[in-house]
């Protein structure tokens, strides 16, 4: 049985940005049930730990949300095969699920780039509406003119939420607060980057994610809170 920092110690051979609070998270997810001691302490199996080295895996290699995770362990355990794991591209036809609280490094990093005909197409919005929401810094295109995943998840959040009359202007103080966080975590993690050892540049990009995360989830939380103070919202 192990402890959950010998667990930590085991996942950052293959993955060095993983954190217990990372692996907590999971476990609050129900991925993994480590069983406790009477005072409380967790202690993991291998099974566990092999276990847990599958989820990150999906999420790192093949960038699943945690949902689909949980049907391929659910078929596992079940002495199933799991599903198949889509091809090249696929997650930019799957809306990002933010209720996960997690945000892995997506195809954008990496995956096919769409022209802006294809950017039209895939969000399903014209060309007038993207010329608006370029003017407002909503949405950017990269140095050679292409989108990326995360472009076209923007464009596409931007036309739902404009079908309840929300405008590009109304969304001016989202990105404000957007970039306001991104100025904070670049804030924190900027000496990091700057270090001579690429272990602790990793470790940078690392604590950049995380701190994302934690981000996302506050904004969701106050948000929730801030409309169950509301009557009748």
């Amino acid at each position: 049985m192990l402890s959950i920092g010998a667990v930590l110690t085991e996942l950052q051979a293959e993955f060095p940005e993983v954190t217990i609070s990372k692996i907590r998270f999971l476990e609050a997810e129900r991925l993994v049930e480590p069983q406790r001691t009477p005072s409380g302490y967790r202690k993991f199996t291998g099974a566990d730990v092999e276990r847990l080295a599958y989820v990150l895996r999906m999420q790192r290699d093949h960038y699943l949300p945690l949902r689909v995770i949980r049907e391929h362990l659910a078929a596992l355990d079940r002495g199933e095969a799991p599903p198949a794991l889509p091809g090249p591209g696929a997650a930019l036809d799957e809306p990002l699920d933010v209720s996960e609280g997690v945000i892995t490094p997506g195809p954008s990093a990496a995956g096919p780039r769409l022209g802006r005909a294809e950017l039209l197409a895939a969000a399903g919005i014209t060309d007038v509406q993207l010329l608006e929401w370029e003017s407002y810094g909503l949405v950017t295109p990269e140095p050679d003119g292409g989108f990326d995943g995360e472009m076209l998840q923007v464009a596409r959040l931007v036309a739902e939420l404009g079908r309840f009359g929300l405008e590009p202007r109304h969304l001016r103080a989202v990105k404000a607060a957007a970039d306001r966080e991104v100025g904070l975590v670049e804030q924190i993690v900027a000496p990091l980057r700057r270090h001579r050892n690429p272990q602790t540049r990793a470790h940078a990009a690392a604590m950049a994610r995380e701190l994302a995360n934690l981000s996302v989830r506050l904004h969701a939380a106050l948000v929730q809170a801030g409309l169950r103070a509301r009557p009748g919202l």
